[in-house]
C-alpha cells in the first residue's frame, strides 16, 4: 500500500529552509512530493505539526554483533537512526580467520561484546556481510574494513612492522573487502594491535581504499597531548595516499590540552586549502565510552588479551603500570591523566560476579573492594578478561557545540550496547535536535538535519539516502521539533526519547506513533564502484 505523509514540514536534508508538504512513498521509494490528494489505496500518516526529515545515519556505530542477536537494534532505530555504519576503530567482526577466533572474541568483547549464540566461522567480509543480509536486519547496515583485522590475518597480533611480504597482503586482503562491498577502512590507533602500526603501513592501505573512492575513518592515535602531532600524521595518510579522511568522535581531551583547538582547527582548514577531503563525526556529550583496557599503558597489550592477562597476574608488573599511569608515556592517551580515576566509570561486564561495578566510578569501585582503586581496576579487567566498557568525562559544552558548528561535522553515537551504556546509544540524535536546536539555538533545525543526513551521506557516498526527494529512498523520521530530546543519563541511560512519532525504513514504518512496529526492512548497503547502494 501506498503510504502519504500529510500536512508536516519537509526538513529535507539539504539545508534549504523547512517546507510545508506531502510526501508519496510508494514500495521503497518515494514518488511525489507536493499537495496530493488523499486516495483509497493510500495509508495516511497525519504529519500535522511535525517535521518530515530523512531517516538519520550514524555513522559511527558498535552494533556490529549486536544486531546479529537481535537486529531490531532499537536503541538507534527509536531515536530516528535509518543507517549505520559498522566496522569502527579498527576493531570489528571481519576479516576474521579461523585460528584467531578465540583471541580476537576476547579483543572485540570490551567494544562490541561477546556471544555464543552466532557462528563465528564467517571468515571474510563477505561472509559477514551474508549473516546480516541473513537475519534482516532493522536499519540499513554498511561496513569499514578494520584495520586490526586486515594486520592480523596478514601477521598475527605481534608488536612489530610488517615486512614488505606481510605489507602487499595487507594490500590484498584490503582489495578483497573492498571488493566484497566494504565501503571504507578504519583504524583506531589507540587500540592493539593497530597502535603498533607506522604511517607508512595505513598510507599502502589507503591507496587502495582510494581506488574504490573509499574513505578511510580514524580514531587517531591521540586526542589528548599530542592532538597536533596526530592530525598531522592523519593528514599525511590523506596526502601521500590520496584517500578521502574522516575523523573519529573528534573532539581534545583534558583541560591542559584545551589551548590547542585554536591550533586543531587551523590544521583542518589547512587540509581542505590543501585539496585533502576532511570529515568528521561527533557525539553531543561532554564525556566518551570505550573499553576500560585503553587506560593500561601500551606496553600491556603486546600480543594480544591473553598476554594481557598474563600481566595483569603479575604483582611487579602492576606495579609498573601503575607508575606508567601516574607518570606518563609520551605519544599515548592517558585516560586516568585527562578524566581522573573519579570521572571514570565502568558500564558492562559479562559475569554476574561483577555486576555490582556497573555505574561505578574506579574510585568509588576501590572503596567497593576496600582496595587500591588501581588494585580493583586490575582486578576486574583480570576476572572479566578485559571484556568491561567505561564511560570517561573529558570536555565542556562550549567545546562540543564549537566542534558541532564546524563545517566537517556530522552526528553519530559512537555507543557501545552492553550494560549500563553511555545514554548516547539511546538518545544522540534527539538531544541534538532537543537541546542543541531548540534549547541552545546553537544550530538551526535545517543545519542540524544536514549534519544527521545529507552530510553523511555525501560523505560516505550513499546513494540516493539522506535527502527527502523523488526518487530518493524512504528512509524517513518524523518528530515533534517541539518536544524532541534524549531521556537518558549516565545514571539511568536506558531511556528511548521523546518525540520521534514515525521512523521509516525503505517504505515500511518500524516506528509508528512512538511504537516500535516489530518490522525489520533494513538492507546491507556495499560500495559498487564509486557508489553505496543496496
Amino acid at each position: 500500500m501506498k503510504k502519504l505523509i500529510k500536512g508536516g514540514l519537509v526538513v529535507d536534508g539539504t539545508k534549504k529552509p523547512g517546507y510545508k508538504a506531502d510526501v508519496l512513498v510508494e514500495n521503497d521509494k518515494i514518488v511525489k512530493i507536493g499537495d496530493i490528494d488523499t486516495t483509497e489505496d493510500m495509508e495516511v500518516i497525519d504529519a500535522t505539526g511535525l517535521v518530515v526529515a530523512p531517516g538519520f545515519i550514524d555513522t559511527h556505530s558498535h552494533s556490529d554483533l549486536q544486531i546479529l542477536v537481535d537486529p531490531e537494534v532499537r536503541p538507534k532505530i527509536m531515536q530516528g537512526i535509518t543507517t549505520e555504519v559498522l566496522g569502527q576503530d579498527g576493531i570489528s567482526m571481519a576479516p576474521l580467520p579461523p585460528q584467531y577466533i578465540s583471541p580476537w572474541r576476547k579483543n572485540l568483547a570490551g567494544l562490541d561484546g561477546d556471544s555464543d549464540e552466532i557462528d563465528w566461522n564467517y571468515q571474510t567480509t563477505e561472509g559477514y556481510l551474508k549473516m546480516l543480509e541473513h537475519v534482516k536486519p532493522g536499519l540499513n547496515e554498511c561496513y569499514l574494513v578494520p584495520h586490526g583485522n586486515i594486520r592480523m590475518e596478514a601477521m598475527g597480533l605481534e608488536n612489530r612492522l610488517p615486512n614488505e611480504e606481510e605489507l602487499e597482503k595487507m594490500r590484498q586482503i584490503t582489495r578483497r573487502e573492498m571488493e566484497a562491498g566494504a565501503i571504507g577502512l578504519s583504524t583506531g590507533l589507540i587500540y592493539m594491535p593497530c597502535a603498533y602500526s607506522e604511517s607508512k603501513e595505513i598510507i599502502e592501505m589507503c591507496k587502495v581504499v582510494a581506488e574504490y573512492d573509499g574513505r578511510f575513518v580514524i580514531h587517531q592515535r591521540s586526542e589528548a597531548d599530542t592532538i597536533l602531532d596526530s592530525m598531522e600524521e592523519v593528514i599525511k595518510i590523506g596526502r601521500e595516499s590520496g584517500v578521502k579522511i574522516h575523523y573519529s568522535h573528534f573532539k581534545v581531551c583534558g583541560k591542559k590540552n584545551w589551548d590547542k583547538i585554536d591550533d586543531v582547527v587551523r590544521l583542518l582548514e589547512a587540509a581542505e586549502k590543501e585539496g585533502i577531503d576532511v570529515s568528521f563525526d561527533q557525539y553531543p556529550y561532554v564525556a566518551g565510552s570505550t573499553m576500560l583496557g585503553v587506560i593500561l599503558p601500551p606496553w600491556v597489550h603486546d600480543g594480544g588479551t591473553d598476554k594481557v592477562l598474563e600481566r595483569l597476574a603479575d604483582k611487579e608488573l602492576r606495579k609498573k603500570m601503575v607508575y606508567d599511569i601516574e607518570h606518563g608515556i609520551p605519544g599515548w592517551d592517558n585516560f586516568v591523566e585527562f578524566a581522573g580515576l573519579d570521572k571514570i566509570f565502568v558500564t558492562s561486564v559479562k559475569t554476574e560476579k561483577n555486576q555490582d561495578a556497573v555505574g561505578l566510578s574506579l574510585t568509588q569501585l576501590g572503596e567497593l573492594r576496600g582496595k587500591d582503586p588501581y588494585e580493583a581496576t586490575f582486578d576486574l579487567l583480570y576476572e572479566e578478561e578485559n571484556a568491561v566498557g567505561m564511560v570517561d568525562f573529558y570536555g565542556t559544552e562550549e567545546h562540543v557545540q564549537l566542534f558541532m558548528k564546524r563545517p566537517e561535522m556530522n552526528a553519530c553515537t559512537d555507543g557501545l550496547l552492553g550494560g549500563k551504556p553511555h545514554p548516547r546509544v539511546y538518545g544522540a540524535f534527539p538531544r541534538i535536535l532537543g537541546k542543541y536546536v531548540r534549547e541552545d539555538k546553537a544550530l538551526t533545525l535545517e543545519e542540524a538535519v544536514y549534519k544527521m543526513t545529507k552530510k553523511p551521506a555525501t560523505a560516505f557516498n550513499m546513494t540516493d539516502r539522506g535527502e527527502i526527494r523523488e526518487g530518493a529512498y524512504a528512509d524517513i523520521c518524523i518528530f515533534n521539533p517541539d518536544t524532541v530530546i534524549d531521556k537518558g543519563t549516565f545514571t539511568d541511560p536506558i531511556q528511548y526519547p521523546e518525540g520521534i512519532e514515525y521512523v521509516m525504513v525503505n517504505g515500511e514504518l518500524a516506528v509508528k506513533h512512538g511504537e516500535h512496529t516489530g518490522v525489520r526492512n533494513g538492507s546491507v548497503l556495499k560500495k559498487k564502484g564509486k557508489e553505496v547502494v543496496k
